[in-house]
């Protein structure tokens, strides 16, 4: 339940929260949503995080309006977590997504969420889920351009 997304087919860019969301996102508006380690292009459209803060905790409502707003996420890591959660602010302003942990699968920087997905560089999106049944429907709709992340690292970087 770990897919990277190198393929920009349905995606105008990395990372196209808007696109990579699209066929999963009904099922996450009960969710609140940690990004963290950002670097980010915005449109004209005014959004609920900047370049002030090392990390930002939003509500469903504040994340849809980013995600309405369609910025390209360059860097960083979102995480949607139950909305009933407390996260550890202090771990979760040291979270990188250079970090080579992002690269292994089943492993989540952010222990509470249920979907974290990683910005690289432009280049790749890395998502991971906790839920099958999310999973599946993310998979289902972006088929051959979600590579499963363990086989992605054995194909490509030696990683397991």
């Amino acid at each position: 339940m770990n897919w990277i997304i190198r393929s920009t087919k349905k995606v105008k860019f990395h990372t196209n929260l808007q696109k990579v969301l699209k066929p999963i996102w009904e099922d996450l508006s009960d969710y609140s949503w940690i990004l963290t380690d950002l670097d980010f292009v915005p449109n004209e459209q005014p959004i609920p995080i900047n370049f002030d803060e090392d990390f930002f905790l939003l509500d469903h409502q504040q994340f849809e309006q980013l995600y309405k707003s369609n910025p390209q996420v360059i860097w960083g890591i979102v995480a949607a977590v139950p909305g009933n959660i407390e996260p550890d602010t202090s771990l979760i302003s040291k979270l990188s997504a250079e970090d080579s942990l992002v690269w292994e699968s089943n492993h989540f920087l952010i222990q509470e969420s249920i979907l974290e997905i990683i910005a690289f560089d432009s280049g790749y999106t890395i998502l991971k889920f906790k839920d099958k049944k999310i999973s599946d429907k993310f998979k289902e709709y972006f088929q051959e351009q979600a590579v499963d992340l363990q086989k992605f690292n054995k194909k490509y970087s030696n990683r397991t």
